[in-house]
């Protein structure tokens, strides 16, 4: 599975998701909760320690890599985000059809998802900088194909930051999932591919100024 790694740039440092970091997040989502319409974000500290539990579980299994994100300007933990799906193409195909695959050290593909964020960080360049530091772990360290990104077809201020990083509308998926208002959700897909990040990688450098990351 991959190895646990803190990602830091210019104003926010992405770190390894873990119970410590609950009561900053209870702190960070009991903010204005309107913002949330269409993004599922655990309220109280109860569904705050099931939610990180949940997380750490599914990451022992290789599936995911999930991150606290701390605003470096303020240092607070404003939020979560995480490289997830993860999955791993080398070694002999699985069978039969649709079993699941022995994980490796590094995956093939994967999306990013998951990501919310203080009332506070919102609009501030917080969500773009914490993808860059993903996409660029993502195709540089582990030289992944390919990243997905997913929004609700409705939510336009999340498809409108999809869409400035210059991933590619793949479609839409009617009927996808349960929505976080408890509707049936259509589901925007969106993709980078390992072709295309160096020019993506190049206009995001742009936007933020050269950050670097480590």
């Amino acid at each position: 599975m991959p190895a646990f790694v803190t990602l830091s740039g210019r104003s926010v440092r992405l770190e390894p998701l873990s119970l410590a970091a609950v009561d900053d997040l209870v702190a960070a989502a009991s903010e204005d909760r309107s913002t949330y319409a269409f993004t599922r974000v655990p309220q109280g500290r109860g569904e705050m320690v099931s939610y990180v539990e949940a997380t750490l579980a599914e990451q022992a299994e290789g599936r995911t890599m999930p991150f606290a994100i701390r605003w470096l300007h303020t240092d607070r933990v404003v939020g979560a985000t995480r490289l997830m799906n993860l999955e791993y193409w080398q070694g002999p195909m699985p069978w039969p059809p649709g079993a699941r695959s022995a994980v490796g050290e590094v995956p093939s593909v994967a999306d990013i998802g998951y990501t919310w964020l203080a009332a506070s960080a919102q609009g501030t360049g917080v969500n773009r900088e914490s993808k860059y530091l993903m996409l660029s772990h993502a195709f540089e360290t582990w030289q992944v194909h390919r990243i997905t990104l997913k929004a609700d077809v409705r939510n336009v201020r999340s498809r409108a930051a999809i869409e400035s990083l210059g991933a590619h509308l793949d479609g839409v998926r009617r009927a996808e999932t349960r929505g976080a208002d408890d509707t049936v959700r259509d589901t925007a897909y969106y993709s980078i591919l390992s072709s295309e990040w160096p020019l993506i990688r190049e206009r995001i450098h742009a936007r933020l100024g050269l950050v670097e990351a480590a």
